[in-house]
């Protein structure tokens, strides 16, 4: 038994792995593409993509693992039923009891790993995620540049623009810089060869000092302007408003458990169903995995998935009734949990007991 444990065990995690993977690099691509957007807008600077995207990586695990285990058995036992291996080993002895608790042990791993992830790894990551936006909400204007691109930074009315940028980012070359003036009317715009960052010692304040350059202030359409040349030109970096980035997920399971908020008590009992959700969708997708050789290999895929995107979408369903007052806190999501409970262990046992039922009936009705 314990080779077959193993065959089994192996058949799965090679799938879930697979399907995870898969799933992981669709999820983090968008991601990614929304963060690169707003590097590309100044909003965060390019350099701490990849560490956001690691920080948040966890969070991405904790809600495809049990997706990726529910499609991994589905395509394991779905492809050992097809090539007649399930028929084999219930001819050696295994039923379908013994199946079932072989592929429940096998994946409370990943429940014990979803867990972790859901209560302390990922609340962390996303906690390390505050900080970096916190960072960069205060960066200057300078540290925000890209070469290349026309930028509306933090002053609101000034949009820059740089040729290029020295790796340590002291330096510009080709600057072009456009504001209006204080009272919205007027424009000026300042061109220059190069320009370099001045921190005044005595004030901590950030110039950017351009050189070889002109400015031309007027009113856009008409032909009053007035051009300057000059040599150096000095202009205050402006600076972020300092400011606490606050993400809901960043909050630890320690503060949300003493916490009397409905909505983190609704963002705790979320935390606590991830890990659940494993077990009940392995009780789920040993029954679906079932398939007729003549249905084809992807046949059952299509209910599956609808069972399994109406599980998660009651659990967000609850969780957003839950915040709002409008459930109970001692039952919390555990209803939606034990109705999918329920549907596992009748698809799993429901039909042999009516099988049974039958039988006895006919047995009364020839006696």
């Amino acid at each position: 038994m314990s080779i077959i444990f193993r065959y089994l065990i192996r058949q799965v995690m090679i799938s879930m792995v697979a399907v995870s993977g898969i799933l992981l690099l669709v999820f983090m691509s968008g991601r990614f593409l929304k963060y690169l957007g707003n590097a590309s807008e100044g909003e965060i600077s390019a350099d701490v993509l990849l560490p956001i995207m690691a920080y948040r990586f966890p969070g991405f695990l904790e809600l495809i693992l049990p997706l990726g285990l529910f499609i991994g058995i589905l395509l394991a036992y779905g492809r050992m039923y097809l090539e007649s291996e399930m028929t084999v080993l219930s001819a050696c002895g295994v039923s379908d009891r013994q199946l079932l608790g072989k592929t429940l042990i096998g994946s409370f791993p990943v429940m014990v790993l979803v867990g972790a992830m859901s209560l302390y790894v990922s609340p962390w990551g996303m906690k390390q995620v505050e900080h970096i936006l916190a960072d960069q909400a205060k960066a200057t204007e300078f540290e925000m540049l890209v070469p290349g691109r026309f930028q509306e930074l933090l002053s609101g009315g000034r949009v820059t623009y740089t040729e290029g940028l020295s790796d340590d980012k002291r330096r510009l070359e080709g600057v072009f810089i456009a504001e209006y003036g204080s009272d919205g009317e007027g424009l000026s715009i300042i061109t220059a060869e190069a320009g370099s960052q001045l921190i005044d010692k005595a004030t901590g304040s950030r110039f950017l000092i351009l050189e070889d350059g002109a400015r031309f202030d007027g009113a856009p359409g008409a032909l009053d302007y007035k051009v300057t040349e000059f040599g150096a030109y000095g202009l205050k970096i402006q600076s972020g408003t300092a400011r606490d980035v606050e993400l809901e997920d960043g909050v630890s399971t320690g503060t949300l458990w003493a916490s009397d908020k409905p909505e983190d008590r609704a963002t705790l009992h979320w935390r606590l169903s991830l890990p659940l959700i494993v077990p009940i969708v392995t009780l789920l997708a040993v029954r679906l995995s079932r398939v007729n050789p003549r249905q084809g290999r992807f046949f059952h895929l299509l209910p599956a998935m609808l069972v399994y995107i109406t599980y998660l979408g009651l659990l967000i369903v609850a969780r957003d009734a839950l915040a709002d007052g409008k459930v109970p806190e001692w039952l919390g999501m555990l209803w939606v949990h034990g109705l999918f409970l329920a549907l596992g262990l009748w698809l799993q046992f429901g039909p042999a007991w009516l099988h049974r039922r039958r039988l006895m009936r006919e047995g009364s009705g020839d006696a």
